[in-house]
Protein backbone atom coordinates (compact mmCIF):
# COMPACT_ATOMS: atom_id res chain seq x y z
CA UNK A 1 0.00 0.00 0.00
CA UNK A 2 1.38 3.51 -1.14
CA UNK A 3 1.94 5.94 1.57
CA UNK A 4 -0.58 8.76 0.75
CA UNK A 5 0.82 12.54 -0.05
CA UNK A 6 -1.20 16.15 0.86
CA UNK A 7 -0.67 17.17 -2.62
CA UNK A 8 -2.00 15.32 -5.01
CA UNK A 9 -0.69 16.32 -8.36
CA UNK A 10 2.75 15.53 -7.43
CA UNK A 11 4.00 12.41 -9.03
CA UNK A 12 5.87 10.01 -7.06
CA UNK A 13 9.33 11.53 -8.62
CA UNK A 14 8.51 14.89 -8.24
CA UNK A 15 10.45 16.53 -5.28
CA UNK A 16 8.09 18.53 -2.13
CA UNK A 17 8.97 22.11 -1.51
CA UNK A 18 11.26 21.69 1.18
CA UNK A 19 13.39 18.85 -1.41
CA UNK A 20 13.04 21.33 -4.26
CA UNK A 21 14.11 24.42 -2.56
CA UNK A 22 17.16 22.47 -1.42
CA UNK A 23 18.53 21.41 -5.13
CA UNK A 24 17.41 24.96 -6.27
CA UNK A 25 19.78 26.48 -3.67
CA UNK A 26 22.80 23.73 -4.72
CA UNK A 27 22.05 24.30 -8.36
CA UNK A 28 21.61 27.88 -8.42
CA UNK A 29 23.59 28.89 -5.59
CA UNK A 30 26.21 26.99 -7.73
CA UNK A 31 26.00 28.37 -10.80
CA UNK A 32 25.29 31.96 -9.16
CA UNK A 33 28.79 31.31 -6.89
CA UNK A 34 30.97 30.47 -10.60
CA UNK A 35 28.64 33.64 -12.07
CA UNK A 36 30.07 35.95 -9.09
CA UNK A 37 33.49 34.85 -10.19
CA UNK A 38 33.14 35.15 -13.73
CA UNK A 39 31.32 38.65 -13.91
CA UNK A 40 34.35 40.41 -12.79
CA UNK A 41 36.94 38.21 -14.98
CA UNK A 42 34.55 39.13 -18.41
CA UNK A 43 34.15 42.64 -17.45
CA UNK A 44 38.15 43.19 -17.83
CA UNK A 45 37.09 42.96 -21.26
CA UNK A 46 33.99 44.95 -21.59
CA UNK A 47 32.00 47.02 -19.55
CA UNK A 48 30.73 45.34 -16.12
CA UNK A 49 26.89 45.99 -17.07
CA UNK A 50 27.58 43.93 -20.30
CA UNK A 51 29.81 41.35 -18.24
CA UNK A 52 27.08 40.96 -15.98
CA UNK A 53 24.50 40.22 -19.06
CA UNK A 54 26.72 37.41 -20.78
CA UNK A 55 27.18 35.19 -17.67
CA UNK A 56 23.51 35.66 -16.77
CA UNK A 57 22.46 34.71 -19.91
CA UNK A 58 24.96 32.06 -19.83
CA UNK A 59 24.35 30.65 -15.84
CA UNK A 60 20.24 31.59 -16.98
CA UNK A 61 20.16 28.74 -19.28
CA UNK A 62 22.24 26.42 -17.42
CA UNK A 63 20.07 26.59 -14.58
CA UNK A 64 16.70 26.04 -16.36
CA UNK A 65 18.26 22.81 -18.07
CA UNK A 66 19.21 21.94 -14.44
CA UNK A 67 15.76 23.28 -12.53
CA UNK A 68 13.78 21.20 -15.21
CA UNK A 69 15.76 18.32 -14.71
CA UNK A 70 16.66 18.22 -11.04
CA UNK A 71 15.06 20.44 -8.91
CA UNK A 72 11.48 20.26 -10.36
CA UNK A 73 11.80 16.51 -11.43
CA UNK A 74 9.94 17.04 -14.72
CA UNK A 75 11.46 13.97 -16.11
CA UNK A 76 12.59 16.08 -19.36
CA UNK A 77 14.58 19.39 -21.06
CA UNK A 78 12.80 22.20 -20.68
CA UNK A 79 11.73 23.30 -24.18
CA UNK A 80 11.92 27.06 -25.42
CA UNK A 81 8.45 27.70 -23.98
CA UNK A 82 10.06 27.18 -20.18
CA UNK A 83 13.48 28.92 -21.24
CA UNK A 84 11.31 32.63 -22.12
CA UNK A 85 9.58 31.66 -18.70
CA UNK A 86 12.56 31.54 -16.93
CA UNK A 87 14.28 34.33 -18.70
CA UNK A 88 11.34 36.63 -17.17
CA UNK A 89 12.84 35.79 -13.50
CA UNK A 90 16.54 36.48 -15.03
CA UNK A 91 15.85 39.67 -15.96
CA UNK A 92 14.59 40.66 -12.72
CA UNK A 93 17.66 39.44 -11.35
CA UNK A 94 19.60 40.78 -13.46
CA UNK A 95 18.47 44.12 -12.76
CA UNK A 96 18.50 43.75 -8.77
CA UNK A 97 22.09 42.62 -9.22
CA UNK A 98 22.55 45.56 -11.34
CA UNK A 99 20.87 47.96 -8.94
CA UNK A 100 22.81 46.80 -6.25
CA UNK A 101 26.29 47.14 -7.79
CA UNK A 102 25.39 50.69 -8.61
CA UNK A 103 24.30 51.45 -5.33
CA UNK A 104 27.64 49.86 -3.88
CA UNK A 105 29.64 52.10 -6.99
CA UNK A 106 27.54 55.42 -5.48
CA UNK A 107 28.85 54.52 -2.06
CA UNK A 108 32.57 53.90 -2.82
CA UNK A 109 34.38 54.61 -5.43
CA UNK A 110 36.47 52.03 -6.11
CA UNK A 111 35.28 49.04 -4.03
CA UNK A 112 37.26 46.24 -3.43
CA UNK A 113 36.56 42.38 -4.67
CA UNK A 114 35.32 41.15 -1.54
CA UNK A 115 33.09 44.37 -1.21
CA UNK A 116 31.96 43.28 -5.01
CA UNK A 117 31.57 39.87 -4.14
CA UNK A 118 29.18 40.38 -0.93
CA UNK A 119 26.74 42.43 -2.44
CA UNK A 120 26.70 40.79 -5.92
CA UNK A 121 25.94 37.79 -3.68
CA UNK A 122 23.56 39.39 -1.37
CA UNK A 123 21.63 40.70 -4.10
CA UNK A 124 21.60 37.14 -6.37
CA UNK A 125 20.39 35.83 -2.74
CA UNK A 126 17.47 37.93 -2.66
CA UNK A 127 16.40 37.58 -6.49
CA UNK A 128 17.20 33.67 -5.99
CA UNK A 129 14.48 33.47 -3.76
CA UNK A 130 12.22 35.42 -5.89
CA UNK A 131 13.33 33.17 -8.46
CA UNK A 132 12.43 30.22 -6.88
CA UNK A 133 8.87 30.69 -6.30
CA UNK A 134 8.43 32.13 -9.88
CA UNK A 135 9.51 28.80 -11.24
CA UNK A 136 7.86 26.31 -8.80
CA UNK A 137 4.80 28.14 -9.32
CA UNK A 138 4.57 29.37 -12.61
CA UNK A 139 7.46 28.01 -14.91
CA UNK A 140 7.82 24.23 -13.89
CA UNK A 141 4.32 23.65 -12.07
CA UNK A 142 2.72 20.35 -13.16
CA UNK A 143 -0.51 20.62 -14.97
CA UNK A 144 -3.49 21.65 -12.45
CA UNK A 145 -5.63 18.96 -12.00
CA UNK A 146 -9.74 19.46 -11.98
CA UNK A 147 -10.78 18.30 -8.28
CA UNK A 148 -14.07 16.72 -10.18
CA UNK A 149 -13.35 13.34 -10.96
CA UNK A 150 -13.54 11.97 -14.59
CA UNK A 151 -16.52 11.47 -16.80
CA UNK A 152 -18.45 14.35 -13.81
CA UNK A 153 -21.44 15.89 -15.87
CA UNK A 154 -21.50 19.72 -14.79
CA UNK A 155 -25.31 20.85 -15.58
CA UNK A 156 -25.65 24.76 -15.19
CA UNK A 157 -29.07 25.79 -14.10
CA UNK A 158 -31.20 27.24 -17.05
CA UNK A 159 -31.65 30.92 -16.69
CA UNK A 160 -35.41 31.89 -15.86
CA UNK A 161 -37.51 33.40 -18.52
CA UNK A 162 -39.47 36.13 -17.49
CA UNK A 163 -43.05 35.90 -17.89
CA UNK A 164 -45.00 38.90 -20.50
CA UNK A 165 -48.52 40.07 -20.02
CA UNK A 166 -50.90 38.14 -22.66
CA UNK A 167 -53.65 40.00 -23.54
CA UNK A 168 -56.88 38.37 -24.21
CA UNK A 169 -57.67 38.52 -28.18
CA UNK A 170 -60.13 40.11 -29.47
Amino acid sequence: MEPQTADRTQSPSTPGAVASFVRFVVCGGGIGVLSSFAVPLVAVTMPWAMANAVVTVAGTLLCTELHALFTFGTGRRPGWRRHLQSSGSAAAAYAVTCAAMFLLHLIQSAPGTVAQQVVYLGASALAGIGRFLVLRLFVFAGPRKDPRPSGTVVTLPRPALPRTAVSPAC
